[in-house]
């Protein structure tokens, strides 16, 4: 279990480095789809880690799978799919039973009332499309379950676009990743790419974040 840990460790730490990433998936082979799977399972799964890598990780993934021929991605994918659902499961539920105390407390740690009620709102809007949109979003894909549980959303809906959200969200981006890692302006370039992934990730965040700001200036 050390290992998995230190793999997961040297992995996220290395994301941008794709010579030492190749040289891991040499060496570690089915430790590092564990070690994978933790990863996607944690970001998705635990409302406490929502700063994990994730858009910039599956297209990392992908890239590899490309130019090393030793990371099977089309077992890979689904297998991420599923730590997904399972993480956003996780989610769900513990928002089903934490979301009341929220509720009931104004606050537990990072989690607010507000944050509840604003997103549920958000959801009544958009609907169920929300969880799809919100898997491509950081930190919102973590915290959205959640509030869905939270928000008492009918599992049977949010399970549809969960799934369908996950299978968008992982086939996606990893393929992405495998047409164009190998690319050799991407692969000279590769840091600079995985870097512009994940500032484009971030920019609907910073959108709604000074679009926020600016309107409480104007009151």
């Amino acid at each position: 279990m050390t290992e998995i840990f230190q793999i997961i460790i040297d992995f996220i730490s290395n994301l941008n480095d794709q010579e030492f990433l190749a040289e891991m998936v040499r060496k570690y082979d089915t430790l590092l789809y564990v070690a994978l799977l933790l990863i996607i399972f944690t970001e998705t799964g635990l409302v406490v880690m929502p700063l994990l890598p994730g858009d910039s990780l599956l297209f990392t993934v992908g890239a590899l799978a490309a130019a090393t021929n030793q990371l099977n991605i089309w077992l890979l994918m689904p297998l991420m799919v599923g730590a997904a659902l399972l993480g956003d499961n996780v989610n769900y539920f513990a928002g089903r039973f934490f979301g009341r105390q929220v509720v009931k407390r104004e606050r537990i740690f990072l989690l607010k009332r507000e944050y509840i009620e604003r997103t549920q709102e958000f959801y009544h809007k958009y609907g169920g499309k929300t969880v799809i949109m919100a898997r491509f979003v950081p930190i919102v894909r973590t915290i959205a379950p959640f509030v869905a549980g939270a928000g008492e959303m009918h599992y049977r809906k949010y399970i549809i676009y969960c799934v369908t959200g996950a299978i968008l969200w992982v086939f996606g981006i990893t393929l992405m990743g495998y047409a164009f890692g190998n690319i050799p302006v991407v692969k000279n370039n590769f840091e600079i790419v995985v870097l512009g992934i994940i500032f484009i990730s971030v920019l609907p965040m910073f959108y709604h974040w000074a679009k926020a700001r600016l309107a409480r200036g104007r009151r």
